[in-house]
């Protein structure tokens, strides 16, 4: 199995339902693909010794998720409450050591 994780942008082009997360996380648990995520905050970006890039505009949270290819990866974002409203996930493999 591979590793990736699911970056959801914010240009959904309807409502995200809350409620509809607890039964994609579900789905994904009952597959054995979730591997955690969480919202994501304001911050700051730094760089050492020049001025940094901006933050990523418009990231709203992930999701770790395994599966056996890109392909079966992308299968896993049907459900996805940001994905259903129309807005973008960004699925990007995560190497291994």
């Amino acid at each position: 199995m591979n590793d990736y994780i699911l970056f959801m942008h914010d240009d959904a082009t309807a409502p995200v339902s809350d409620d509809a997360w607890a039964p994609y996380f579900e789905r994904l648990r009952g597959l054995g693909a979730f591997e955690g995520g969480s919202a994501i905050g304001g911050g700051e970006a730094v760089r050492k010794p020049l001025a940094p890039a901006p933050l990523t505009a418009g990231l709203t949270g992930y999701i770790r998720i395994t599966a056996s290819s890109l392909a079966a990866a992308r299968a896993l974002v049907a459900g996805n409450p940001v994905y259903e409203a129309g807005g973008t996930v960004e699925i990007r493999a995560l190497p291994k050591d």
